[in-house]
């Protein structure tokens, strides 16, 4: 047996992602394509499989059949070992007739589920953090220093911290005190020494707090045990870990590698983009330690008279005079002449339309999936499947910083615009 055989991972999909909408409008937050051929549970499902850890829940209870779809069709283990990846969504029962009410409480509901398996250590992940980590470090942590619950943190500057859950060890690394988003004397309290975490005197002089980045390793007992306490603890951040530091031994283990909570349009929109400068933060050609995927057998891209700089382009894409800077671009995306990309991210297609699809719909003026000839798009997401028409200009022309459109065909947030999923967007259209 594997030092690892008895830990189970569960991944939090979180709740409605209404930070992340309309990209969230049709599909849960996991289910978010990122990089041109991914969705967000890619990165911490892969993050397991490299880390040896097969048994994988995912939790989630809004629009989850595509979360769903995904998953049945990626993660497939061998007949011969235990390994598998489950969505287990919301579910009313006699003791549990309401919908998940927070973090915990979530976790709290699928106990049952885990009757059946030999689990003495629980992972708990969140869904939509960008990272790469070897969860192997992190339980090594946690099983060295004979601890109940350990706590994944990353060092950060004072201009962040409030963000975040913060907390203070003692000089072992032990955990003694967790203030949830602290401001004003409160924040200044929660400054520690990070040298000794293995900082330097400059790393440690610009980010002097510790933040919990949302990711926990707990002694499966111990854990049942605080979920039982009180049945009105629903969050990990507000009510499990301060009742555990008063309670049990609970350990800091010390992340300092590049991690993005992509939970907000602007940071999903910026990490996307940093993936196609030339040496991103994160990367995605780390043979070692592979990002998975779902496998689509899709053709190489065609490309015909472009000019495409700092750009990703994924799969089954035919360009046509297309100008792309600074963007990604997404499987089977149908880009025509003269269309100009620049700072966006075209999610692109789920299906190849056929020739004849393509002609029956021009005789009823309805564009092809993807961007018709002339058009010019800036600092904007394009969702899936989105047809634009020909001589469109997306570019903010009056300066939005958040707005939605009446009829629902695109939004702005932070001055980003975004097409939602399947929308239409005629000729000659300026936003």
């Amino acid at each position: 047996m594997g030092r690892y055989d008895n830990v189970v991972a569960v991944i939090l999909g979180g709740g409605a992602g209404s930070r992340l909408f309309p990209l969230t409008q049709e599909r849960s937050k996991p289910a978010v394509p990122l990089g041109g051929k991914y969705r967000l549970i890619d990165v911490p499902v892969s993050n397991c499989i490299n880390s040896e850890i097969t048994q994988i829940f995912v939790l989630t209870q809004y629009n989850s059949a595509s979360l769903n779809r995904h998953i049945s069709t990626t993660y497939r283990f061998s007949s011969f070992s235990t390994g598998f990846v489950e969505v287990l969504a919301a579910e009313q029962t006699k003791d549990n007739p309401e919908w998940f009410q927070g973090t915990a409480d979530a976790v709290r509901q699928m106990l049952p589920h885990l009757r059946d398996w030999k689990v003495d250590t629980l992972l708990i992940l969140s869904g939509d953090h960008l990272y790469r980590m070897d969860y192997r470090k992190f339980l090594d942590r946690h099983f060295s220093t004979n601890a109940d619950l350990t706590v994944s943190v990353i060092p950060c500057k004072p201009s962040e911290a409030e963000e975040f859950g913060l907390l203070k060890t003692n000089d072992a690394g032990e955990i003694v005190e967790f203030k949830e988003k602290p401001t004003g004397e409160a924040l200044e309290s929660m400054r520690v020494d990070t040298t000794n975490f293995g900082l330097n005197a400059d790393e440690a002089a610009s980010r002097p707090f510790l933040a919990s980045m949302g990711i926990y390793v707990f002694n499966y007992a111990k854990l049942v045990e605080l979920l039982r306490e009180d049945q009105s603890w629903v969050d990990f951040g507000k009510e499990i870990i301060p009742a555990a530091i008063e309670k049990y031994s609970v350990q800091a283990h010390l992340f300092n590698e590049y991690w993005e909570d992509i939970g907000t349009i602007r940071a999903f929109y910026e990490a996307n983009l940093d993936l196609a400068s030339p040496i991103p933060k994160f990367n995605f050609f780390d043979a070692s330690a592979p990002i998975y995927t779902r496998s689509r057998y899709l053709p190489p891209s065609k490309v015909h008279g472009c000019e495409i700089d700092n750009s990703m382009v994924s799969e089954g894409c035919i360009l046509n005079g297309v100008t792309a800077r600074n963007s990604i671009i997404g499987l089977r995306s149908r880009i025509d002449k003269g269309v100009e990309i620049e700072d966006s991210i075209i999610m692109g297609s789920d299906i190849f339309e056929t020739f004849e699809e393509i002609r029956a719909n021009k005789a009823r003026n309805v564009p092809h999936i993807g961007v018709d000839e002339g058009t010019v798009i800036r600092r904007a997401i394009v969702d899936k499947n989105v047809r634009i028409g020909k001589n469109v200009r997306l570019v903010n022309k009056d300066g939005l910083t958040n707005f939605d459109s009446p009829d629902r065909s695109y939004y702005v947030r932070e001055g980003i615009i975004i097409i939602p999923k399947n929308a239409m967007i005629p000729d000659g259209t300026i936003i």
